[in-house]
């Protein structure tokens, strides 16, 4: 019997300000009234409010249980370290809670790796093999290209059809790095290795800096070891 088709979830664009503003609700820096204001000024009909919200609450306000205790430690993060890249953590929510998200990202970073640039027809193809040509597929591959733009990863021009990598955010020194490094585990869901984390397209807009092996061992929330073959590979412990 055929498996199902994976399910999309992503299905809004989100606005960086709006994500900020409800990770802001996540740490108690801000109040959901001021989320709703946001929404309110920037949809016209309840149906369009009510879909964003179901986006921002799993990505923030009230992720799957399994994922509160990871979203918590993000928002410790923003909250103790000043400065950090909203667009990083957003993007690791968004890599742990919805699979659709990470297979554009992986996909445009495959395909902007060499030239740093692709089209979206490109993206779509691809987006297509794997979910198939139904309906919603390419209006909502294009929802969360339109969103990346939004968080600077991308640049998009001629009317979408043109994608283009932004210059990439430098996380070095950052707390954020084992915390994002741990969002990939998540939507991988083995382990990984070490080496390539740099490279990993799913993070293309971002450069996770050197020492990570280091870094990496350092956070409770992942473990360090050797493969068969004796590479260094990372995994979330136990």
């Amino acid at each position: 019997m055929k498996s199902p088709s994976p399910q999309i979830g992503f299905d809004r664009f989100i606005q960086l300000e709006w994500a900020e503003t409800a990770l802001r609700v996540r740490t108690g820096t801000t109040s959901i009234e001021d989320l709703n204001l946001l929404i309110d000024a920037s949809h016209s009909g309840a149906a369009a409010k009510k879909k964003t919200r179901t986006v921002l609450n799993r990505l923030w306000l009230e992720p799957i249980p399994e994922l509160a205790a990871f979203a918590d430690r993000g928002a410790q993060i923003y909250k103790d370290e000043p400065g950090t890249s909203v667009t990083a953590l957003t993007w690791g929510m968004a890599l742990a809670c919805y699979p659709f998200f990470g297979r554009v990202a992986e996909i445009v970073g495959r395909l902007t790796a060499l030239q740093g640039e692709c089209t979206s027809a490109e993206v779509h193809r691809r987006m297509a093999e794997f979910f198939g040509e139904r309906e919603g597929t390419r209006r909502m591959t294009n929802m969360v290209l339109q969103s990346q733009a939004n968080w600077g990863a991308i640049e998009r021009s001629n009317r979408g059809k043109q994608i283009a990598r932004m210059a990439p955010i430098d996380l070095d020194g950052s707390p954020v790095v084992p915390w994002l490094v741990e969002a990939c585990l998540r939507h991988a869901g083995r382990s990984l290795s070490v080496a390539t984390l740099e490279g990993n397209p799913l993070i293309y807009p971002f450069l996770l800096g050197g020492g990570l092996s280091y870094r990496l061992s350092g956070c409770e929330a992942l473990d360090m070891r050797v493969d068969s073959a004796g590479n260094q590979v990372v995994a979330i412990s136990a």
